[in-house]
């Protein structure tokens, strides 16, 4: 086993806060397995990479040593996680939750070593709970003290409601705690009041308060807004190989670091040495190839990171675009959705096409193959396909 101060680099890799380092200290000084805890609740059936942040911190535990205990949330899922949400979310049903749970299980075996990885639902201890257990958990913590969060705060405020259903999902994520002796618990920084919960719960109910990692949440494609299948910025773990490497290789230079740090298993002083040959002149497009090609290779393969690249890009590699290349200058007051772009760019006939092309795989930008969340930005100018023959290197002018 690593060393204190080389696990503890480890852990706080990427990581927004650790609570309370010194006493995580302590437990590390032991020198035992620690349980880490991270739960999911599987309320859509398909991960994406923001969602594989928490993940590569579990492995990165695993190579330390650790046990891990990745927590299905199967009974937190029927509630509806209230994070950051303005409005009381619709609860799923048992078997919307299984459904989506089986496909979980398949996804982070990708990245999580089954053999060092525990399994466990939370319906295993909530539903054996009896209404005075449940009572007793609930006598825990109190209405002002619920209202101290964000979230609830701000609906209570503006008069917007707030279920009973919704103060009982942060007690019961704190029980999870409780009933897997935790040591150290993973959440996203939109989680900490649910992490801190679990460490007043272990103390009420006898136990030492876990330790709390929690990891930032990662922007999306956009490079501004959280990744989120609703905003179509997302990289899904199960999208095509050439979708997903072209997506990566897209994405803005500026966020290409932050990637890196939250996404890649390479150490950081291989990344602090690709920073100081971008500084020295090399492409930021060939490093970006570099992150797209491990992240292909993690979710498909080997060879799939390999055809993915060797097709992403060749027509314009090889010297296959036309010569009388048209260019095109639009004008926008915003960004704008690629569909949109080709659209107004006359490369498709109309707004249909465009969204069939997008789903088949049939458009490109810089030879890079795109979906509908690419998003040609102000005072960019790209080479875009659209089909076989419709080609256009276009610039978007700001109004």
């Amino acid at each position: 086993m690593k060393s204190v101060e080389e696990q503890l680099a480890l852990i706080k890799r990427g990581a927004e806060e650790v609570l309370v380092e010194s006493e995580l200290v302590e437990k590390l000084k032991r020198g035992q397995p620690l349980r880490i805890k991270a739960g999911f609740d599987p309320t859509a059936p398909d991960l994406h990479l923001g969602h594989t942040v928490l993940i590569n911190k579990l492995r990165q535990f695993q190579e330390l040593g650790h046990q891990v205990v990745f927590l299905i949330g199967d009974f937190t899922g029927m509630i509806g996680d209230p994070s950051g949400k303005s409005a009381t979310r619709p609860p799923l049903t048992r078997d919307q939750v299984l459904a989506n749970a089986e496909t979980y299980k398949t996804q982070v075996f990708k990245i999580l070593d089954p053999a060092k990885t525990e399994v466990a639902f939370n319906s295993t201890w909530m539903d054996q709970l009896s209404p005075a257990d449940f009572i007793r958990l609930a006598s825990q913590y109190t209405v002002a003290r619920m209202l101290e969060r964000d979230d609830f705060s701000k609906r209570y405020s503006t008069n917007q409601p707030i279920a009973i259903h919704e103060f009982l999902y942060p007690l019961v994520q704190g029980y999870d705690s409780v009933a897997l002796r935790a040591d150290v618990e993973l959440g996203g920084t939109d989680q900490k009041f649910n992490l801190l919960m679990g460490r007043e719960l272990q103390r009420s109910y006898g136990q030492a308060s876990q330790c709390i990692v929690t990891m930032p949440l990662l922007e999306g494609l956009d490079g501004v807004k959280k990744m989120s299948k609703s905003l179509g910025n997302y990289v899904g773990i199960q999208e095509a190989p050439g979708v997903m490497y072209g997506k990566l290789v897209s994405i803005p230079d500026v966020l290409m670091w932050r990637y890196f740090e939250l996404l890649s298993f390479r150490s950081m002083d291989e990344i602090a040495q690709l920073k100081v040959d971008v500084k020295n002149g090399a492409n930021p497009r060939d490093i970006k190839i570099k992150l797209a090609e491990e992240i292909v290779a993690r979710f498909h393969g080997e060879e799939a990171a390999a055809s993915a690249h060797r097709s992403a890009g060749n027509r314009m590699r090889e010297g296959e675009l036309p010569e009388d290349l048209p260019e095109v200058e639009l004008v926008s007051a915003e960004d704008m959705p690629i569909a949109a772009l080709l659209n107004k760019a006359g490369l498709v006939k109309n707004a249909a096409m465009a969204r069939d092309l997008l789903g088949s795989g049939g458009v490109r930008v810089d030879g890079d193959v795109v979906d509908r969340s690419f998003i040609h930005k102000q005072g960019a100018t790209h080479v875009c396909q659209a089909g076989k023959k419709a080609f256009a290197r276009i610039t978007l002018k700001a109004e």
